[in-house]
């Protein structure tokens, strides 16, 4: 056969294509930083309230200025409030929230750990908890006075009743969600119950149980002014409260920055802390 009928006969070598590799990136799910949105939001909404308040579109008994906001601020920085300081009112708040997240935690991740692994807790534990969690605390907040007084144990147990739920039911939720092709896994190695649960259950139940966490402080510091109801002198919510009685909005909202500012720096912390105990969380 000849060149030319050889050309004419043999199919042609076509080159095979470099694979290439897509990202799909749906919804925008690419790990992408939103920080830098987060803040323009927030420059946003300020310049928003600074025109609103400037030309007057709402009275300054309802919406002060920012610039009386940061000026009551330095005022109460200096002066106080109520006859306490603002560190006196900020650290009454602080020591409420963190003893009641601390009694929260050390009952509900053991509770909702056991809930997760033994059907009789969750069959005895399950109807309470589902019954109270969804009442707004100031349901219950007539009968912390009936049972405990006015003192700070009713307010603590208030708020430790806010924040137990949340960790309880991520605590189960976490265990629940174990695939059991682990077990099996480790059971088939010979694991024993605790090396089981100290290496497969607890690991995989961890992020869940953070999330809780986060949760339950954040219905904290939600709770804190329904908290500071209760006889208090001390306190940011307990600030709120009595400057709501005198009309002092710029007050009120020196409190509510103080509380937002306080719930973010404790959210902040909370992600620092999964990125470092769970870091494997939210990747394939």
């Amino acid at each position: 056969m000849t060149d030319a009928a050889r050309t004419t006969t043999e199919p042609l070598a076509v080159p095979a294509a470099r694979p290439r590799t897509v990202a799909l990136r749906p919804f925008g799910l690419d790990g992408a930083r939103t920080g830098p949105i987060s803040a323009v939001t927030g420059l946003l909404l300020i310049a928003a309230w600074f025109l609103v308040s400037h030309y007057r579109l709402v009275t300054p008994l309802f919406l002060p200025a920012p610039g009386e906001v940061v000026a009551q601020f330095l005022a109460i920085l200096e002066d106080g409030y109520a006859g306490a300081t603002l560190g006196e009112h900020v650290s009454a708040s602080l020591l409420r929230i963190l003893a009641a997240a601390l009694i929260a935690a050390s009952l509900g991740i053991p509770l909702g750990l056991a809930m997760g692994l033994n059907r009789w807790a969750k069959g005895i534990l399950d109807t309470p908890i589902e019954f109270y969690w969804p009442l707004p605390p100031l349901a219950y907040l007539p009968l912390m006075i009936i049972w405990l007084g006015i003192g700070e144990v009713s307010k603590i147990a208030l708020l430790t009743l806010a924040m137990f739920a949340p960790i309880c039911l991520s605590a189960q939720a976490g265990v629940r969600s174990l695939p059991i092709e682990r077990v099996n896994a480790a059971l088939s190695l010979g694991a024993t119950r605790w090396q089981l649960f100290r290496a497969i259950v607890l690991p995989s139940a961890l992020p869940e149980i953070l999330t809780g966490l986060r949760i339950a402080i954040g219905v904290g510091w939600s709770t804190l002014v329904a908290a500071e109801l209760i006889a208090a002198t001390r306190g940011i919510g307990f600030m709120i409260m009595s400057a709501s009685h005198f009309l002092a909005t710029d007050v009120v909202f020196v409190g509510i920055g103080i509380i937002a500012a306080w719930a973010f720096a404790f959210s902040y912390g909370m992600r620092l802390l999964e990125s470092w105990l769970v870091p494997w969380k939210g990747k394939t």
